[in-house]
């Protein structure tokens, strides 16, 4: 059951449905499950309040500047930093690994000089702090967002980095889009309550930006309750002329949920959820088969992930808060 602590099959049934269609219709999400319309609606409704699974917007990763830090912390200040950059809003993600950066990061900007002054400025001055390392990417293969339940995992197609739109500058539309990030599955007409506009503007706004590819939608769970503990990360090296194939490559492997070529030490950065520790083997023996030449320079497992998209978890991965992710120097969006 939802309420408890692990997700059976109808439930990944149901995340996979919605993960293919994240706002199609219950009367169309029940009929790809084998179920009725509210049947689903109230299963999806268990899964969310247990934070098991949930549902969210974000803007799409072209329209920021991404980056990936590695800190390493002195032992006694390693939660206290962790919890400091988990507050804060360009920060998307922070993981606690075994390497001996003990913390990774995702973290968005507006531009590289915003960047810089949230890593030299903020971060690299946060006390117990003794090491900062840091990654600019190039090019998202693949995100969270394009990973599904299931055999049929797809990468998403990247596109070349854009600044953010002037549409964005508009402040209703960037209340309706944080909105759906606390919740993606809200209707047009709770929007409009919510935002204080006309239900026709939110149809608009939403039309717009997704026609232009500006906002994605993305359903994500827990990831010890769906049978995935063992979150993975890589740093590789690849010969550059072979990069775009191998990070493809890497993308198409069921596993993974994040393939993105950087500049920073290594040029390819990669995550994984698996099964059990064993697998880590298996996964990094494939990952050194997709083109001679590519070598691993650092490798580690993920101890806790209490932020991921902007969404705060506990040490079991179930959602216990949203915070809206806002790209240094710039204006607010959602994380997904």
């Amino acid at each position: 059951m939802s309420t408890e602590s692990t997700l059976t099959t109808a439930d990944l049934t149901l995340v996979r449905a919605l993960q293919r269609e994240p706002r199609a219709t219950w009367t169309r999400v029940g009929a790809v499950v084998g179920t009725d319309a509210t049947t689903a609606a109230r299963r999806w409704d268990r899964l969310h309040k247990a934070g098991l699974a949930w549902l969210t917007a974000y803007v799409t990763p072209p329209t920021w500047t991404v980056g990936y830090v590695d800190l390493a912390c002195t032992p006694d200040r390693l939660l206290a930093v962790g919890e400091e950059v988990c507050r804060w809003p360009p920060v998307f993600s922070v993981e606690r690994t075994t390497s001996d950066h003990q913390l990774f990061l995702g973290i968005a900007a507006r531009c590289y000089h915003s960047m810089d002054t949230l890593v030299t400025k903020r971060l690299g001055v946060i006390p117990g702090v003794r090491s900062v390392r840091m990654a600019v990417a190039t090019r998202i293969h693949r995100e969270g967002g394009g990973w599904t339940v299931g055999p049929d995992q797809h990468s998403e197609p990247s596109r070349a980095s854009l600044p953010l739109p002037q549409f964005w500058q508009d402040g209703s539309v960037r209340t309706i889009v944080d909105a759906l990030g606390t919740d993606g599955r809200l209707s047009s007409a709770e929007l409009a309550r919510r935002c204080g506009v006309g239900e026709s503007v939110v149809r608009r706004v939403l039309a717009r930006l997704l026609r232009n590819g500006d906002l994605a939608f993305r359903c994500d769970l827990a990831h010890v309750a769906a049978g995935w503990p063992v979150i993975a990360g890589y740093r590789l090296d690849v010969p550059a002329d072979v990069l775009d194939r191998v990070a493809a490559a890497v993308a198409a492997l069921p596993e993974t949920r994040l393939s993105a070529a950087v500049v920073g030490r290594g040029n390819l950065v990669v995550s994984t959820w698996l099964r059990n520790p064993a697998d880590t083997t298996g996964y990094e023996a494939r990952l050194l088969r997709t083109a001679a030449g590519v070598r691993v320079l650092d490798r580690a497992v993920t101890l806790t992930m209490p932020k991921r998209m902007g969404r705060l978890l506990d040490q079991a991965g179930r959602a216990v808060g949203y915070q809206q992710i806002l790209p240094a120097g710039g204006h607010p969006v959602p994380g997904g």
